[in-house]
Protein backbone atom coordinates (compact mmCIF):
# COMPACT_ATOMS: atom_id res chain seq x y z
CA UNK A 1 0.00 0.00 0.00
CA UNK A 2 3.08 2.46 0.93
CA UNK A 3 4.34 1.45 -2.47
CA UNK A 4 1.24 2.50 -4.02
CA UNK A 5 0.77 6.41 -2.51
CA UNK A 6 4.42 6.71 -3.44
CA UNK A 7 3.69 6.19 -7.18
CA UNK A 8 0.76 8.35 -6.87
CA UNK A 9 2.48 10.74 -5.03
CA UNK A 10 5.58 10.82 -8.34
CA UNK A 11 2.52 10.45 -10.88
CA UNK A 12 0.52 13.55 -9.55
CA UNK A 13 4.48 15.24 -9.04
CA UNK A 14 5.24 14.88 -12.59
CA UNK A 15 1.48 15.89 -13.83
CA UNK A 16 2.28 18.70 -12.29
CA UNK A 17 5.98 19.42 -13.28
CA UNK A 18 4.25 19.01 -16.89
CA UNK A 19 1.76 21.68 -16.73
CA UNK A 20 4.44 24.32 -15.24
CA UNK A 21 6.70 23.33 -18.12
CA UNK A 22 4.11 23.84 -20.81
CA UNK A 23 3.12 27.31 -18.88
CA UNK A 24 6.37 28.29 -19.16
CA UNK A 25 6.25 27.08 -22.79
CA UNK A 26 3.40 29.18 -23.42
CA UNK A 27 4.72 32.47 -21.90
CA UNK A 28 7.78 32.28 -24.15
CA UNK A 29 5.58 31.88 -27.29
CA UNK A 30 3.24 34.78 -25.99
CA UNK A 31 6.57 36.90 -25.38
CA UNK A 32 8.23 36.27 -28.63
CA UNK A 33 4.73 36.61 -30.82
CA UNK A 34 3.50 39.70 -28.75
CA UNK A 35 7.15 41.41 -29.38
CA UNK A 36 6.81 40.32 -33.32
CA UNK A 37 3.07 41.94 -33.09
CA UNK A 38 4.75 44.81 -31.80
CA UNK A 39 7.48 45.60 -33.97
CA UNK A 40 4.92 45.00 -36.74
CA UNK A 41 2.53 47.68 -35.33
CA UNK A 42 5.28 50.15 -34.72
CA UNK A 43 6.92 49.58 -38.59
CA UNK A 44 3.20 49.94 -40.27
CA UNK A 45 2.13 52.89 -38.14
CA UNK A 46 4.27 53.94 -35.69
CA UNK A 47 2.03 53.18 -32.66
CA UNK A 48 -0.36 56.01 -34.00
CA UNK A 49 -2.87 53.13 -32.94
CA UNK A 50 -1.12 50.23 -31.12
CA UNK A 51 -3.64 47.66 -32.09
CA UNK A 52 -1.10 44.53 -31.10
CA UNK A 53 -2.14 45.24 -27.34
CA UNK A 54 -5.91 43.74 -28.56
CA UNK A 55 -3.89 40.27 -29.21
CA UNK A 56 -1.74 40.98 -26.03
CA UNK A 57 -4.71 41.23 -23.48
CA UNK A 58 -6.54 38.59 -24.85
CA UNK A 59 -3.95 36.24 -25.39
CA UNK A 60 -2.42 37.42 -21.24
CA UNK A 61 -6.41 36.37 -19.90
CA UNK A 62 -5.21 32.75 -21.46
CA UNK A 63 -1.55 32.79 -20.10
CA UNK A 64 -3.08 34.01 -16.60
CA UNK A 65 -5.62 31.35 -16.22
CA UNK A 66 -2.91 28.76 -17.76
CA UNK A 67 -0.73 30.09 -14.56
CA UNK A 68 -2.96 30.04 -12.05
CA UNK A 69 -3.90 26.30 -12.63
CA UNK A 70 0.02 25.64 -12.95
CA UNK A 71 1.01 27.11 -9.54
CA UNK A 72 -2.40 25.57 -7.78
CA UNK A 73 -3.90 29.42 -6.89
CA UNK A 74 -7.13 28.30 -8.21
CA UNK A 75 -8.34 25.36 -5.58
CA UNK A 76 -10.96 24.54 -7.48
CA UNK A 77 -9.08 23.30 -10.18
CA UNK A 78 -6.49 21.19 -8.44
CA UNK A 79 -6.55 17.43 -8.57
CA UNK A 80 -7.38 17.13 -4.72
CA UNK A 81 -10.53 19.00 -5.20
CA UNK A 82 -11.68 16.81 -8.04
CA UNK A 83 -10.67 13.92 -5.88
CA UNK A 84 -12.64 15.11 -3.49
CA UNK A 85 -15.92 16.14 -5.08
CA UNK A 86 -16.32 12.48 -6.95
CA UNK A 87 -15.62 10.96 -3.92
CA UNK A 88 -18.99 13.55 -2.69
CA UNK A 89 -20.93 12.87 -5.89
CA UNK A 90 -20.17 8.85 -5.36
CA UNK A 91 -21.08 8.85 -1.64
CA UNK A 92 -24.65 11.11 -2.44
CA UNK A 93 -25.01 8.92 -5.01
CA UNK A 94 -24.55 5.57 -2.48
CA UNK A 95 -27.23 7.26 -0.14
CA UNK A 96 -29.76 8.09 -2.90
CA UNK A 97 -30.13 4.82 -4.56
CA UNK A 98 -29.93 2.77 -1.01
CA UNK A 99 -32.95 4.77 0.39
CA UNK A 100 -34.72 4.28 -2.79
CA UNK A 101 -37.67 1.94 -2.50
CA UNK A 102 -38.08 1.24 -5.87
CA UNK A 103 -35.40 -0.07 -6.80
Amino acid sequence: MEDFNKEKRFLQAKERIACIKKFYTSLMFYVVFISFLAALNYYTNEWSYPWFLWAAFGWGIGIAIQAFKAFGWLPYMSKDWEERKIKEFMEKDDESSSGNRWS
